[in-house]
Parts: C-alpha cells; structure tokens; sequence
C-alpha cells in the first residue's frame, strides 16, 4: 500500500458551480464562449455553458501524474500494441509509484458531451466541451440540428505525442477538416469501444446470421495475453461478460467473431452512414480480435448519439449524411433492451459514478444510481469476479434516484464512461446521455489520496469524475423541475 493520501478539497462546491452560479458569472461566461465559437446556437448553449463552467471549476489539471515524463514508468508504458494488455499488468506499479508523483505536464485532454431527452427518448438538447493544452478552458463544440460539427478536426490519440506540441495529433480522424476552428486529439476510448463491438454483434443478430444463443467457438491464432485462451460461449454470454464486467476475453471473441463474418468493415460504413464518423473500430487482429491500439477512435458527441439510438426513441432521431432519416431501427426493440439490460448490469461503478463504494469519505459521490443487485452478496457489498470493493452498498441504493445505464474503460493514460440517466418515479423526472473521455487514466491520482485498504479493489481514476457525475445529475435534476 501507499502512504495516506487524502481527500481533495472540491466536495459539493462542484453542483454549486453549476446549479447555483450567479447571472453576472453565467453572462460573462456565455460572452467569452459566445466569442470563442460564434457558430453556436441556442440547441447547444445553455448545457455547454455550464457543462464548461463546471468543467473548468473542478480544476483537473491539478491532478497528479505517476508516470512523468522521462520516468521509468513512463518508459514501460509507452507504445503498446494492445493498450489493454499493459494496464492491469502494471496498475500495481503505479499505485506504488503515487508517493513520487508529480503534478500533470499540461492541461489533460476532456471531451464531454450531455444530450437532454424528453419523455419519449428525443434530444431536446444538448452540450460538447473540449478541453486540452490548446483550450485550457475549455470550448464549446457548435453542432447543428442533426447534432453534428464540422468544425472540429478530430485526431488520433499518441501517446507521446500527447506531450509534443500542446497535445496536438497528426493523424486524421474524418478526412478534410483542415479548415475547422477546432484541433482536438481524441482520448482513446479503452474498454467503451465495447458499444461499438455489441452494437456490431447485435446487427448480425437483427440480421439473421447469428442469434443471441448461437454457441460461437472461438478459437485464437494465438494466444496471448489480452484475449486469453479458446473458448466456446454463446453470443449473449460474451456480450454480458463483454459489457458488464469488461471482459477482454469476451471482447475478443466477439471481434473475431465480427472479421469472421466479414462484418468489421461494414460495421464502420454503418457508423458512417448514420453520421456517427468519429466511431472507428480499426486495425484490430481479425485472427484473434486482439491488437487494440490508438485507431479505434470515439468521440463523446458521436458516443452519445449512438446510445439515443439505443435508448430508443419515436421517428426520426436526425438527418443521415445522405439526407437519409435515422432512426432507432438501427437495432430491433428486442436487441435495444438486451443492449441496455446489460449496460444497467455494469459492474464497475467508477468514473462519473461511484455506487461501488457507499459511505467511504473517497471517492465523492457520483451520479446517485444503485449499484446492480446481481454483484451485491448477503453482507451488501460488490464483488464483480473477485474485484471486492468492501462497502455496504444497501444504504446508498435505498436512497438512489435515478438508473444508469453504462459502459467504462480504463487505461493507464485513457479514461472514459458513457451512459444513459433515468430518474426514478418520483426522483426527478430528468433523463440524457452522458459520455466524458479524457487522458486521466489509472496513472493520474489526487493529491492526499488516501491508501486502498488490502483485498479492496482501488479506484481506478481521479474523483474529480464522480464529482463532475454529480454535478450534472444535479443540474438535470434542476432542469427537468423547471420544465415541469
């Protein structure tokens, strides 16, 4: 264990940063980003302003980095093949090398998008912040009806480059946006690219060649680390392991399974063409599924579009590149269910969550959801395959208020979760999408960080997630009363 770390000095001041900031501070802001994106439109204001203001509030950039530039952890981590493989490998190393952090390089990435629904699963509205050595402060994303930016020239996550140049990258994204205001390097996604792969695997099913209970052989070229031995599993249990307790194994199976079928490419046509072009998922092994590296790409805007779709709503959602309508058929009513049945079972409450853990004094509170009953034992704590996490949850589900359905991903240097919100009858009315990648991932901890307790799984990001979590559901939870 590490020496005592303790708690950072944020707490509630979060939600009242963003619920309760005062007309004059929210004019003088709305000015600023009014002039730094004068594209923006009244669809995006309002959220994106105080998404921003809250953002820029929880001072992220005062983190501190385990692995700083020119260290041997650094070193170690540096050009992996397969970024998953590494992290759990040497997350014990970094927890170890805490009581010689040092405070991050420059302002960490953040992509952060909320889109607002209405009773029926409609975007009303919506907000993407960008945050990054270039856009200390943040900026507001302007997108158009169809909830889409052509002024942001995305860019694929390098590792070292991410120290070169304020955090600018060199490999393109969407073609032939050189002219864009905006230069923003993606995080890469980690294990939330698992939407993606379930999203593919439930087309083939809708499609017939496959269904849920097909026992699916997989059977590696090699094997390796990341995805593990042979297996033979049917489609829906490599999909639950897949997405409720982030399985690689599962993962892998479930791309090989997709080259098999010949379906990876289509399946990055398919995003194209429903106008979701950040959505990439690229190069990997289509003898193994393995080889995950810095070319599968989302970003938090196309992320949060593709879970609308998924949450399901009535007609069309928005307008195609081709002018064709999309809409929530992209997946049958039975795929959509068994998609967010799965994402409610989420095992690892973390990031902008932290139901996980009920009671302890860290992480803050996240989103106020209750951890899933399927990982709860008879004493009321988590354990997710072994992963204990030693608090009793049962007095925080008693007090939830909303449901949250969600996928995160975690690696040393990339951190992300994404999600669908839902009050509770009689908590709230608010329902959106949340998604926030970053660069802060399991080498960055707080400041006075308290040690983890042996045997118990260690919360694997800064808890400045949980409070932006928190914050947001509070500000949606203002917004939908004054709705009515």
């Amino acid at each position: 264990m590490g020496r005592p770390w303790g708690r950072g000095a944020i707490g509630l001041l979060t939600a009242a940063a963003l619920v309760g900031c005062s007309a004059e501070a929210g004019q003088v802001d709305a000015q600023r980003v009014a002039r730094a994106a004068p594209g923006e439109t009244g669809r995006t204001g309002k959220v994106a302003l105080q998404l921003r203001h809250t953002m820029n509030a929880l001072r992220f950039q005062e983190v501190l980095d385990t692995a700083p530039p020119g260290s041997a952890q650094a070193r170690t981590l540096m050009n992996a093949v397969d970024k998953e493989a590494q992290t759990v490998r040497q997350r014990r190393s970094l927890l170890a090398a805490a009581d010689d952090a040092k405070p991050i390089a420059q302002q960490p990435q953040m992509d952060a998008t909320i889109i607002e629904l209405d009773r029926r699963g409609r975007p009303v509205s919506s907000g993407t912040v960008l945050m990054s050595p270039r856009h200390p402060g943040g900026v507001v994303v302007p997108v158009d009806r169809d909830l889409s930016t052509t002024d942001v020239r995305w860019r694929q996550w390098d590792d070292q480059g991410w120290y070169a140049d304020k955090g600018q990258g060199t490999v393109d994204v969407v073609p032939g946006r050189e002219g864009a205001s905006v230069d923003h390097m993606l995080a890469y996604p980690a294990s939330v690219m698992k939407l993606m792969v379930s999203f593919g695997v439930l087309r083939l099913v809708d499609q017939g060649r496959i269904t849920l209970d097909t026992a699916y052989d997989y059977r590696p070229a090699e094997v390796n680390w990341l995805c593990g031995a042979p297996t033979n599993k049917t489609v829906g249990q490599y999909i639950d392991e897949s997405l409720t307790w982030s399985s690689n194994a599962a993962s892998c199976a479930l791309i090989k399974l997709l080259h098999d079928h010949e379906a990876v490419d289509a399946l990055n046509k398919t995003f194209q063409d429903l106008g979701l072009e950040t959505l990439q998922l690229k190069n990997t092994n289509p003898t193994t599924g393995g080889r995950w590296t810095n070319a599968i790409t989302m970003s938090s805007l196309d992320t949060a579009k593709l879970l609308t779709l998924v949450n399901g709503a009535p007609g069309k959602v928005w307008t195609a590149p081709d002018g064709a309508p999309v809409t929530s058929a992209v997946l049958s009513p039975s795929s959509r269910r068994f998609f967010l049945d799965k994402l409610k079972g989420q095992g690892y409450n973390d990031m902008l969550s932290s139901a996980n853990r009920c009671g302890a004094a860290y992480p803050a509170r996240g989103i106020p959801h209750a951890a899933p009953s399927r990982w709860i034992g008879a004493d009321g704590t988590v354990n997710v395959n072994g992963s204990r996490f030693g608090a009793d949850v049962r007095p925080c589900n008693a007090k939830a208020e909303v449901t949250f359905a969600h996928k995160t991903g975690w690696v040393n240097n990339a951190a992300g979760d994404a999600g669908i919100v839902r009050a509770l009858p009689g908590k709230g009315g608010r329902s959106y999408i949340v998604v926030v990648f970053s660069n802060l991932g399991t080498q960055y901890v707080d400041a006075n960080r308290p040690s983890t307790p042996e045997g118990i799984y260690p919360y694997s990001y800064t808890e400045k997630f949980a409070e932006l979590g928190r914050a947001i559901d509070a500000y949606e939870k203002t917004r939908a009363r004054l709705r009515g």
